[in-house]
């Protein structure tokens, strides 16, 4: 099974690296990593589609379903188990949708693998640092450790804590690969006076990080309706709010520590904390961004996290007042993702403000 498990991820790799291969221009290298960047990107939509879908337990064990490489061969057991409980976690639909979420993981993988062989080979050939091996090196174990925890989800039942950092880890690869990406792409000159946005920036991301944990709380904890108007939240401002257990992070699903239900106040504690947070999120953001449009070299970017925030707050109080659509909780989970993608972004060039550009020579390998 492992083995056919693992031709699959190589065949789901295939088509990105097929991409890049018959691409034009020599840096293939670049494109390489940015096509990464983008099926990363869509795993992590998908994975929110999964995890939204109630498919995380579509496959009860992993890496297999029922110890089979694909649905069709476990079609028998998870009929068995669909046939005893009709909306329970494991039904045909979400079996695939578990395993797709899996395939797709796995040729992230294997895409991750060949970047870090051909950085390899390249820096070895040049010398070049943005074919320094290290941070591949990264990007492989960052998913070796993200496979843990997808793997844990299963077998922890869901358990909140395990699928939060299981979203935050993919949060975190991505970001690590936009930066990777970035060291492959031709910089434009930054202003000096931007340096002064270097520590603001790197707290903006970590910011955004912590509500992405917090959304990724009320989402694992099915606490999505617990405010079901805005902006008041079962009709107050500052409703009855259970942080105690609420924020109690080792726990089974739905459960306190000590084994007992979950009480409704703390879905609306979690709930309540995440939206109240978002305040404070937008208004750093919205002040980082303002000050990028002034400086060269950063307005783009800057317009475009302008935009991504306005469309981020807008889906997440139209998830609230819809009563959280499927299609609105998925784009939300992408608005984060992108925002995480052009903070990485902001932040790279940051690094460099005030720094004269060295154009590297641009090798004619042809590394895929």
């Amino acid at each position: 099974m492992l083995i056919t498990l693992a031709m699959k991820g190589l065949l789901v790799a295939l088509v990105p690296a097929t991409i890049v291969f018959l691409s034009r221009g020599q840096d293939k290298f670049k494109k390489l990593a940015w096509v990464t960047v983008f099926f990363t990107f869509d795993l992590i939509i998908f994975g929110a589609f999964t995890r939204l879908t109630d498919s995380g337990l579509g496959c009860p064990d992993w890496p297999g379903c029922y110890g089979e490489a694909n649905p069709f061969l476990a079609h028998a057991d998870i009929s068995a188990a669909q046939a005893a409980m009709p909306t329970g976690p494991v039904t045909v639909f979400k079996a695939w949708i578990e395993m797709i979420h899996r395939y797709l993981a796995m040729g992230v993988g294997v895409l991750i693998i060949a970047m870090l062989v051909l950085a390899w080979r390249n820096w070895k050939q040049t010398n070049l640092p943005r074919y320094a091996p290290a941070v591949p090196a990264l990007l492989l174990l960052f998913v070796c450790v993200q496979g843990a925890f997808g793997a844990w989800t299963v077998t922890l039942k869901l358990q909140p804590v395990i699928v939060t950092t299981h979203l935050l880890l993919g949060m975190s690869l991505l970001a690590l690969l936009v930066w990777h990406a970035m060291r492959q792409t031709a910089q434009v000159q930054v202003d000096a006076a931007a340096a002064s946005l270097r520590l603001p920036a790197a707290l903006a991301l970590l910011v955004l990080f912590m509500q992405i944990a917090l959304g990724g709380w009320v989402s694992t904890n099915y606490a999505a309706l617990a405010c079901g108007a805005y902006p008041l939240c079962q009709g107050e401002l500052i409703p009855a709010l259970d942080m105690k257990h609420g924020f109690t992070l080792w726990r089974h699903l739905g459960m306190t520590a000590a084994g007992d239900y979950l009480p409704f106040s703390a879905l609306v504690a979690i709930h309540w904390v995440h939206r109240t947070f978002a305040y404070v999120v937008v208004a750093l953001l919205a002040w980082l961004a303002h000050r990028a449009l002034r400086l060269r070299g950063l307005q783009s970017t800057a317009r475009a996290l302008l935009l991504m925030i306005f469309i981020q707050l807008c889906t997440g109080i139209a998830t609230v007042l819809f009563n959280w659509p499927l299609s609105l909780a998925v784009l939300h989970n992408g608005g984060a993702a992108l925002l995480v993608l052009l903070l990485v972004v902001l932040n790279y060039r940051l690094s460099l403000s005030g720094r004269e550009l060295h154009i590297e020579p641009r090798s004619s390998l042809s590394p895929v």
